[in-house]
């Protein structure tokens, strides 16, 4: 029996087309070889721009398509959420070489080939969604189009959040439909927090309409949600019988591959026997959160200099309260904690921590103008920096918790 996972689209197999895109960033300026492309050739028929040539649209298209995976503005080029997208812009968009661009993200040769080839199916994978199914006519192509201005217009704003918390909020949305369709939803996942870098708005929206697609093909039985922590990713799992009376035969449609691809998640769906199936989200396993409860943000921007090129990232709030409620929501690595703000200075937030359990032994760094470390560590601070902060303090303090 052959293998389901080989849907056709255009009479080529998925793997096939992944490897057709590989060519096309490979030659995205060689405009022969575009032109003579087979994946020119299937989309000829599509409309173009005015005197546009098939090799021509098939550039823009791919070259879209990497732009689909930008994190938006912003975000700074070494952040982790953002390496697969800047990866791909400079090699491929920019033409630099694989060890460049390792160098230029400060990341292994390995990870940038292991990157690469994540970018590449990504890359396909929205490719894949805007070709899969023919462009209907009339009303529903101006209704396709209006989705695609959309999604190009969304912008979004990644910032570390919880992964187990998006999945609750996905299967406290679903429930009453799964009741409905006698479909059980087991989850299960680890005690510890997941934390992903992504836009909670978009990613909520992915999870809840690929959960929903899901109960709406699955058997009256059971559907298994799992998540997996691995070092450098974190992977999402639904398993289900399919009912055969379901419509519908994808659970990634255009708009869900789209916005995960925003996100840089890779979607991954395979038809398994015994009328099965698998649906897989793969997304890059956050770096170190570090909370600057400060009311001057400029120590968040002058950090952010100080720590660019390392799997860091910074998240700001400008005061007590604000800084209480990020630190129970993210559990960061660690807090930068300022002592003179308005309202709850920094003395009356560090002992609130110290009696709360979700934040009794996250490590604090007391940052102040006034050098009174004695004070602090009998409050509880785990370290004290004096302002001003020097970038060799900040990374010695992160090192002697073992972060960096």
């Amino acid at each position: 029996m052959p293998d389901q996972r080989d849907v056709q689209t255009h009479n080529a197999p998925l793997e096939t087309f992944v490897e057709q895109v590989k060519q096309v960033l490979e030659h995205l300026y060689d405009f022969p070889y575009l032109e003579g492309h087979p994946l020119a050739a299937e989309g000829a028929q599509l409309a173009g721009r005015p005197s546009e040539t098939p090799g021509q649209r098939l550039r823009r298209e791919a070259v879209a398509a990497i732009e689909a995976l930008s994190p938006g503005p912003g975000v700074p080029l070494r952040a982790p959420h953002a390496r697969v997208y800047n990866l791909l812009h400079l090699h491929y968009v920019e033409g630099m070489t694989i060890q460049e661009t390792a160098r230029e993200l400060s990341i292994s040769l390995r990870q940038a080939y292991r990157d690469l080839r994540h970018g590449e199916e990504s890359v396909a994978a929205v490719l894949w969604s805007r070709r899969a199914t023919p462009t209907p006519p009339s009303a529903d192509a101006t209704q396709a189009s209006s989705v695609q201005t959309e999604i190009a217009r969304l912008e979004t704003h990644p910032r570390p959040v919880d992964l187990q918390r998006l999945v609750q909020y996905a299967q406290k949305a679903v429930e009453r439909l799964a009741a409905q369709r006698a479909v059980d939803l087991h989850v299960e996942a680890p005690s510890e927090p997941m934390i992903v870098a992504a836009d909670q708005a978009v990613a909520q929206q992915v999870l809840v309409n690929i959960l929903s697609y899901a109960v709406q093909q699955a058997q009256a039985s059971n559907l298994e949600v799992g998540l997996i922590s691995e070092k450098e990713q974190i992977c999402l799992t639904l398993r289900y019988a399919r009912d055969p009376k379901a419509t519908g035969a994808l659970v990634i449609n255009d708009v869900v591959a789209q916005l995960a691809a925003r996100l840089g998640w890779e979607v991954q769906q395979e038809d398994q026997p015994a009328s099965r199936r698998l649906v897989t989200l793969r997304m890059a396993a956050h770096g170190l959160t570090v909370l600057v409860i400060d009311d001057n943000e400029g120590l968040v921007e002058l950090l952010e200099r100080y720590l660019d090129g390392y799997a860091c990232r910074l998240v700001a709030a400008t005061s007590g309260q604000a800084g209480l409620e990020l630190a129970q929501e993210l559990m960061p690595d660690a807090i930068v904690l300022d002592v003179m703000m308005p309202g709850m200075d920094g003395w009356e937030l560090l002992q609130i921590m110290r009696t709360r359990p979700q934040t009794a032994a996250i490590p604090v760094i007391i940052c102040s103008v006034f050098n009174d470390p004695e004070l602090a560590y009998s409050l509880g601070a785990s370290l004290f920096l004096p302002k001003p902060v020097s970038r060799d303090g900040i990374l010695t303090a992160l090192r002697q918790l073992d972060l960096v």
